[in-house]
């Protein structure tokens, strides 16, 4: 195998892709297995935590997977594509947070894992870029999860230079949240998981969809929205244990 999954007994499931020896590399293999990974993640989860072994976070395709690709037929290229982006698109839409683990060199595919994630902490050890030109080929599958992530700005002059950068530049571009010596890494992530456990879960979850369905919409078409979702978080379970808790001067109970 080369993913595998575990969850703790606080809900959170922690991902690990496991191919070290490859510096953690895309293969056929390793993106069905994470994407089936993924699909059997339990909705009652509280946070996902997507980390790898070894020195590479993810170093983008497998060498071997790609020379396979350079004989492929448009049409096993299509096939071959819509298996990537089935993979990213269940990332995406995974309905608690996800927490990227970057403890080394995030290229091209792996550079778009930690896009599609929440929130990102890096090592400073850890090292990014979108190369697929330098291979005459687009960063175009992790594309829509790029230039959502750091702006069309930032996304044009990674993509069309094909540069390498390191964590600090990634910290100032918004690619991660976060960035830490390796020593700090876990701690780091920790924090942020207790951060995540110390809200509601649904609470937690609706603020992340919140962000999606208002990111690109003008204040006319959200009003009404936003003003519908605090009401009924007000009046729901999880939001009348959490009001009387913080009244009563306790911890809530979840």
């Amino acid at each position: 195998m080369t993913i595998r999954s575990e969850t703790d007994a606080r809900h959170v499931v922690r991902i690990t892709l496991d191919r070290p020896d490859q510096r953690n590399a895309f293969d056929a293999e390793l993106v069905a297995q994470l994407t089936a990974a993924i699909g059997q993640i339990d909705p009652a989860a509280r946070a996902v935590i997507l980390q790898s072994e070894g020195e590479a976070f993810c170093a983008g395709a497998d060498i071997d997977w790609m020379r396979g690709m350079a004989d492929y037929t448009l049409d096993e290229n299509l096939a071959d594509s819509r298996g990537l982006a089935r993979m990213f698109r269940a990332l995406y839409d995974l309905p608690m947070p996800l927490v990227a683990r970057v403890q080394g060199a995030a290229i091209g595919g792996g550079a778009g894992l930690v896009a599609v994630a929440d929130i990102a902490v890096a090592s400073t050890t850890a090292t990014f870029g979108f190369t697929e030109t330098r291979l005459g080929i687009l960063p175009a599958v992790v594309s829509p999860y790029v230039v959502r992530k750091i702006g069309p700005a930032h996304a044009t002059a990674l993509f069309v230079t094909g540069l390498r950068f390191d964590a600090l530049r990634a910290l100032e571009i918004g690619l991660v949240e976060a960035v830490e010596e390796p020593a700090d890494l876990d701690a780091r992530v920790d924090s942020l998981m207790a951060a995540i456990l110390a809200g509601g879960g649904q609470a937690v979850n609706a603020a992340k969809r919140l962000v999606r369905d208002v990111e690109g919409r003008g204040l006319d078409d959200v009003t009404e929205l936003t003003v519908e979702r605090i009401a009924r978080a007000r009046v729901s379970g999880e939001g009348q244990e959490g009001m009387r808790a913080f009244l009563e001067k306790r911890e809530p109970n979840w």
